[in-house]
């Protein structure tokens, strides 16, 4: 097996972060990301503005230029790329993680679907993108409804109900009706979020205001065929016509495969993974959790801005352990 200090689990920058703190320390790295580089970023929607400035962004005190204050999708990606590219990280692409267990010397043997691989430290680093939270209804799984939202040219005339009320939401259903789709939020609240951008906030409120977007608050999706969905709210029931769903409901950490690895959850609504928030090192030995997979459900604990740091923690812990731990 090919060995390395430190596996990576997760190729967004988080953990593009954390390969970039390894090898400033010395130590050897190996960052496994099952699909492109910063995966999650690449799905987002192609129009997609980040609430953070560029330079919250930055990596590595790496300068982040943007043409606007607050960067986009694209300029992200490239940004990343960059990173990653002028630093000769060590990182495999499109390539999943199976299983990772410790043998009897303490190492980490971690199975992929390409290779083996033993380790003294893994960090996880896998975000919270992957799963969608499922609506739990009959007709989810027609190929109408989608989870992910990516270019409002394909829903152009055609009528399309948008479940949600986060910034997913709020973008997705804003440039689909820009684009010339008919379209209805879907909202079990009783307004949109607060966590929306301040600068995009206003501009839904007045579409709902003014009729262009129609708004069922208090409302949920009991039912979807392939021509309608069927409405519950303020104990009545809609049937509207239908060509698509968006079903943006938000995402969740893989849980099974933390739990797998040995990562203790918390039994409460947030599912939270339980580490220690000094060094973020988990219930399992030499174990660690980095960015916004540390929240659990609770998915607007943390954002790349807030959690670039733990890859300086991370990395600062494990290097403090070297000397007694040479193998």
């Amino acid at each position: 097996m090919k060995h390395f200090d430190i596996i990576i689990i997760g190729g967004g920058p988080i953990g593009i972060a954390c390969g970039l703190e390894a090898k400033n320390k010395g130590l050897s790295y190996l960052i496994i990301e099952k699909g492109c580089l910063v995966n999650s970023l690449y799905h987002y929607p192609v129009n997609m503005q980040f609430f953070s400035s560029s330079e919250l962004l930055e990596l590595d005190n790496i300068p982040f230029i943007s043409k606007e204050n607050k960067p986009r999708r694209s300029e992200a990606l490239e940004y990343y790329r960059r990173v990653t590219t002028t630093n000769t990280l060590n990182i495999h692409l499109f390539e999943t993680v199976l299983s990772s267990t410790k043998n009897n010397e303490g190492l980490f043997e971690v199975n992929t679907s390409k290779d083996n691989y033993t380790a003294k430290d893994v960090i996880i680093a896998t975000g919270f993108y992957d799963i969608p939270n499922p609506l739990n209804i009959p007709g989810e799984n027609l190929t109408k409804v989608s989870h992910y939202y990516t270019d409002p040219h394909y829903y152009a005339g055609m009528d399309v109900v948008v479940v949600g009320a986060s910034n997913s939401s709020v973008d997705a259903a804003l440039e689909c009706y820009r684009k010339g789709a008919n379209v209805t939020m879907v909202i079990r609240d009783k307004e949109i979020s607060s966590h929306v951008k301040y600068w995009v906030k206003p501009d839904i409120e007045n579409r709902i205001a003014e009729g262009s977007i129609t708004a069922l608050f208090n409302s949920s999706i009991t039912e979807i065929t392939d021509n309608t969905i069927i409405i519950k709210g303020n104990n009545e029931e809609m049937t509207i016509k239908n060509d698509f769903v968006l079903a943006l409901t938000g995402y969740r950490p893989n849980f099974v495969f933390l739990e797998q690895l040995g990562v203790t959850i918390s039994t409460d609504e947030n599912r939270t993974p339980t580490y220690n928030t000094e060094t973020m090192e988990t219930n399992v030995s030499n174990l660690y959790l980095a960015g916004v997979v540390c929240g659990g459900l609770n998915t607007h604990t943390w954002f790349i801005e807030n959690s670039r740091i733990h890859a300086v923690t991370i990395l600062n812990h494990i290097f403090s352990k070297y000397r007694y731990r040479r193998f």
